[in-house]
């Protein structure tokens, strides 16, 4: 892997690069198809639990409520973020295929960081759900309308589409200047923007649109659960506040799972800490495969009503026999 990435290093070019050379994890290629099994046992176990969810919500009846389909807009997310990661994952797995081409490159990280954003404004409107749910129950139902939340919808579409369509096109017209390796085993924008020239025509924005979400989210994310430890402190009795905490527990420890990783990336790559490559592949990983796999787990286990219609609908059906 070295001599591959030392024999293209001088591929300097002041225009669009015909290609982008992937990492993969260190200590596989030369076994690659054995790290292929793990991959795709993830995705289709991802594919399996979100569907599931996603079956289950649009079925029954009484789960058409806001915090159920914000829940189903976040296992599509988790859906298409799963799938957009893995042509390169596997081409890297089955074919050790490091050179992607700039078109597909760009495509992937387009999917990726839609879906990406996408998760991340959903996990901010169910915190939204959650602090109206908890702090104005008794307004709860008029607050949170139908309207309502086809506005948030809109919102979220015009985020994920509306301002990251742009960002392809920005990237393929600017000047390159460094080896176009990346950092990762997928296309991200920030890894493909730094090999730009300095200067390029869309930092700026590239910047706004990356930040908009993945640093204000989580700020907003923190400031509703500030508002329900406020309000959970001042019910009477332990089994209140346990009660109301538990509604609050598969989404603070998806938020968790989503962000801490990113934060932590994002760390390393600003302050240039001295880790080894394949902790920095794994953490990678682990930010963006393990929630679409533990978030239905997650939701299955906490959420009694999703458990129990999963339960309900896979029973066999019992037949009466005319006498």
């Amino acid at each position: 892997m070295s001599a591959f990435l030392t024999h293209s290093a001088p591929n300097i070019s002041t225009s669009m690069a015909p290609t982008f050379l992937l990492v993969g994890l260190p200590g596989l290629s030369a076994v690659p198809s054995w790290w292929a099994i793990p991959l795709i046992t993830i995705y289709l176990l991802s594919a399996l639990g979100n569907g599931a969810i996603l079956w289950i919500i649009a079925l029954e009846p009484t789960l058409h409520r806001p915090m159920y389909f914000f829940l189903f807009l976040l296992s599509m997310s988790d859906v298409g973020l799963a799938t957009a990661l893995m042509p390169t994952l596997l081409g890297l797995a089955f074919a050790n295929t490091h050179a992607v081409s700039a078109s597909a490159c760009l495509l992937q990280m387009f999917f990726v960081h839609v879906f990406s954003v996408m998760e991340s404004s959903v996990l901010l409107a169910m915190a939204l759900d959650r602090a109206l749910a908890i702090c104005r129950p008794l307004h709860y139902p008029t607050l949170l309308t139908n309207g309502v939340i086809s506005k948030i919808c809109v919102a979220i579409a015009f985020r994920c589409l509306g301002l990251h369509l742009p960002l392809p096109f920005l990237l393929a017209h600017m000047p390159y200047c460094r080896p176009q390796v990346l950092t990762h085993s997928y296309c991200l924008h920030p890894d493909m923007a730094r090999l730009a020239c300095p200067g390029g025509g869309g930092a700026v924005y590239s910047l706004f649109v990356v930040l908009s979400a993945m640093g204000l989210d989580p700020l907003l994310i923190f400031f509703s659960y500030g508002l329900i430890g406020r309000v959970l402190q001042g019910l009477g009795s332990r089994e209140d506040r346990w009660k109301a905490g538990q509604t609050c527990a598969a989404h603070l420890s998806d938020v968790l799972l989503f962000y801490v990783p990113m934060v932590l990336l994002a760390l390393i790559d600003r302050l240039r800490m001295p880790i080894p490559q394949p902790a920095h592949t794994l953490l990678s990983y682990v930010h963006f495969l393990l929630p679409p796999l533990v978030n239905p787990i997650l939701y299955s286990v906490k959420m009694k009503e999703i458990r129990e219609r999963i339960h309900k609908r896979l029973q066999p059906r019992k037949v009466g026999c005319a006498q």
